[in-house]
Parts: C-alpha cells; sequence; structure tokens
C-alpha cells in the first residue's frame, strides 16, 4: 500500500452540517477501497492567496492515508464532481507504507502532544517559589540598566567637550575674518 496526503479547499461558508457529508464521502471511499484513513485534520478557514471561484477565503482539510492507486482516483473523481469542494491536491509520501508503524507514529504524536499540552499549562501557572524569585531578578535588571545607561552617558559628555572646543576655535576664527574685512 502507498501512503498519500491529500488537502482540500471547501466553501467556507458551508457550516459543520454541510461539511461533514464532504468528510464522511471522503473516509467511505478510503475504507471501501480497503485503505486506512490515517489522520484527518481541519486546519479552518483561511485567507487564500488567490480568489478560487470569487472567493478569497476557503475551509482547509488535510487527510493522511493509506490506499491503492484506485481509492485516489476515487477520491479526485468525488472532488471534481461535488461543487462544495474548491480545490485539492493529492501528494504520494511513502511508496510502501506500513499500517502498524503509521498507528504507532500516530499514538507517539497523540501522546507528545498531550505532554507538550500538560507542560504548557504548568508553566502557564508558575509555583509560588518562582514568584519570589523573579523579584529578587528585578533590582538586578534595574542594576544593569541603570549602568548602560551611564555607559552611554559618558560618551554624550565627552561630545559636549568636543563641541565647546569646536565652538572655542570658531570664535576666535570669526574676530578674525571679520577684520580682514574692514
Amino acid at each position: 500500500m502507498r501512503r498519500y496526503e491529500t488537502i482540500i479547499i471547501v466553501d467556507p461558508e458551508l457550516t459543520d452540517e454541510e461539511r461533514a457529508p464532504v468528510l464522511q464521502r471522503v473516509a467511505d471511499v478510503v475504507n471501501q477501497g480497503e485503505g486506512y484513513l490515517a489522520l484527518t485534520d481541519e486546519w479552518g478557514a483561511r485567507k487564500l492567496a488567490y480568489e478560487i471561484k470569487k472567493k478569497d477565503r476557503g475551509y482547509y482539510v488535510r487527510f493522511d492515508f493509506c490506499g491503492d492507486l484506485a481509492v485516489v482516483d476515487e477520491m479526485e473523481r468525488f472532488f471534481r464532481i461535488d461543487d462544495r469542494v474548491m480545490k485539492y491536491m493529492t501528494v504520494l509520501l511513502d511508496k510502501s507504507a506500513d499500517i502498524e508503524k503509521i498507528k504507532e507514529e500516530i499514538a507517539e504524536a497523540q501522546r507528545k502532544a498531550e505532554k507538550d499540552k500538560e507542560q504548557a499549562e504548568t508553566a502557564e501557572s508558575p509555583p509560588p517559589e518562582q514568584a519570589t524569585d523573579t523579584g529578587a531578578a528585578q533590582p538586578a535588571v534595574a542594576q544593569a540598566a541603570a549602568a548602560e545607561i551611564q555607559s552611554q552617558e559618558k560618551p554624550a559628555e565627552a561630545d559636549e567637550a568636543q563641541t565647546a572646543e569646536i565652538e572655542a576655535v570658531e570664535s576666535k576664527a570669526a574676530p578674525t575674518e571679520t577684520e580682514e574685512e574692514k
């Protein structure tokens, strides 16, 4: 069996109930062709790069499945006939896919997603010890900022001294020029 990925753009004006038969039809085609639908990933409504059928938005759905060329042909025939599907594209991912290995990959990805979600939730609410540590770090940040400001002021003082010297030279040169003009 081969592994494919198909991305379709469905009319964004359809409700979830109107869009569900399109997604169900894809699942039915894969199952009838003795394939395996590994993943249905709904990306949602997004802005299109260019207008398709006078619409500037589309609802994206990605299917990851295993099957034969007959399954792909039947899916694409359905997409051409159905007006709810604005665009589609199928890509061959693997010429010889192992369904058991794909199931393991999907299970591992789901475990990792759950783990990442748990870590994100714990990161949002820091323990009380960390809250006091950040308070202690603030004076150090303030001291570093004050040192940076002082280092920036020193070159400014040097510029002021150079400006004063230039003004003194110009003031001496100015009267001599006026005397020569007389």
